[in-house]
């Protein structure tokens, strides 16, 4: 479910199916009636399991440093389906969506697409409208049959790799490997950070396949800590940026800035702009994500880890932030994810757990969570308004997690005028 769509497809009378259905072909004959907008952009595309929020953001703020207009579209949403789709950190707004509906209505395009699939058409249509510069696009799910798989990159990404969407992508990291490596393209660079050995090798094959030079996190480029911050080196390029101070919490933030600045020198070199060291710097500084270790009050945090590879690198976080502290988890889950999987890591760290039921239809009962879960101190919350609003101890840590459609909730019920 996205929200708001259903807002925007009800005014307008466009149909969509709300179920996923992986393939090309229904986008593709969508984009021909529109005379494929996708086709004017000049897109970094990204697909893998995480840091793909995280990196696209940085490469985002990087790129407006130079002066460059750039769209970006997400998912899933931060509140709801404007944020998805934003220029220069603007998210689109009612009006614009109104016209981009009555265009897919005259386009006959009622009932020919899911849900996500219709939300894909409307960026690219968008963006093209929008003149912007470049366009960072972050894959739904897999990448070689995601409705976003249908561009020419200038570079595409891939951040990690670990198992998800199991019953859709398959249950080894070879097959998931597959799917992400759909995004790889005749002679585009490939950008990828530490990848498991079966995974890499799938990548490896596809890039020498698609005559795509392979740019490898800690062979071609790397980073590592100096006394004035973070140095980014590249090898190949024999370039050096010291002085690198971001605010993203966690080591493995380090790695995706990294893949970061090596995709913006591709996409400076095809759109001619010259990378200016400062300008580097002051994109990584002013890089932040929403949900990504997020505070958003005191002592309280938003983290949209929501499987075992991502709460992994969350606990290591914890451990590396706040030891000493209470740790107190706000979690909603989706059934779908390996559920016990991630309550156990949790369960290393945390103190306190509260359970919340999730506005979705794939979610998980916060009862089946309270059942699941071996913590000694655990309930479910009733009153999730107080819960929220209440001062949190300055000796606790509260992290909401488990799901970025429970940040999404959350934050609604937090700032409902919003």
């Amino acid at each position: 479910m996205i929200p708001l769509l259903e807002h925007y497809k009800e005014r307008w009378h466009v149909q969509s199916e709300r179920v996923i259905k992986p393939g090309l072909a229904a986008i593709v004959q969508a984009l021909e009636r529109l005379n494929n907008p996708q086709n004017a952009l000049s897109v970094v595309h990204l697909a893998g399991t995480n840091g793909k929020g995280s990196t696209l953001t940085f490469v985002e703020q990087i790129a407006r440093q130079h002066g460059l207009k750039v769209g970006k579209f997400m998912s899933p949403c931060i509140v709801d389906m404007h944020d998805q789709l934003q220029i220069n950190g603007l998210p689109i707004v009612s009006e614009q969506l109104d016209e981009l509906f009555q265009q897919l209505a005259k386009a006959g395009l009622s009932g020919k697409l899911t849900d996500f699939e219709l939300l894909t058409v409307i960026a690219f249509l968008y963006f093209q409208q929008q003149k912007v510069d470049v366009v960072l696009l972050e894959a739904g799910m897999g990448g070689r049959e995601d409705s976003t798989n249908v561009v020419e990159p200038i570079v595409s990404i891939i951040p990690s790799i670990a198992l998800e969407h199991t019953n859709f992508l398959g249950t080894t990291l070879t097959s998931i490997a597959h799917h992400k490596a759909g995004i790889i393209k005749k002679n585009k660079p490939v950008i990828i950070g530490f990848l498991p050995e079966e995974a890499e090798q799938v990548i490896e094959e596809e890039a020498l396949k698609q005559q795509a030079p392979l740019l490898k996190l800690g062979r071609d480029f790397e980073v590592h800590q100096t006394e004035r911050g973070e140095m980014y080196e590249n090898v190949a390029k024999q370039i050096v940026i010291p002085a690198l101070n971001r605010q993203l919490l966690g080591h493995h933030q380090a790695q995706n800035m990294a893949l970061a600045i090596t995709a913006f020198f591709e996409v400076a070199k095809v759109l001619n702009v010259t990378p200016v060291l400062s300008k580097i710097q002051a994109g990584v500084q002013t890089t932040t994500v929403p949900g990504r270790f997020e505070q958003v009050s005191p002592n309280l945090y938003f983290d949209g880890a929501h499987n075992p590879a991502s709460i992994g690198m969350l606990v290591h976080t914890i451990k590396q932030h706040f030891p000493g502290k209470r740790i107190e988890f706000v979690l909603g889950i989706l059934a779908d994810k390996d559920v016990a999987a991630i309550l156990r890591m949790l369960e290393e760290v945390g103190d306190a757990f509260y359970f919340m039921d999730i506005d979705n239809e794939r979610a998980m009962k916060a009862t089946q969570l309270l059942q699941i879960s071996r913590a000694k101190e655990k309930e479910i919350i009733e009153d999730e308004q107080s819960f929220l609003k209440e001062k949190i101890p300055s000796q606790t840590v509260r992290i909401v997690t488990g799901s970025l459609y429970l940040l999404s909730d959350i934050r609604l019920k937090l700032n409902p005028n919003n």
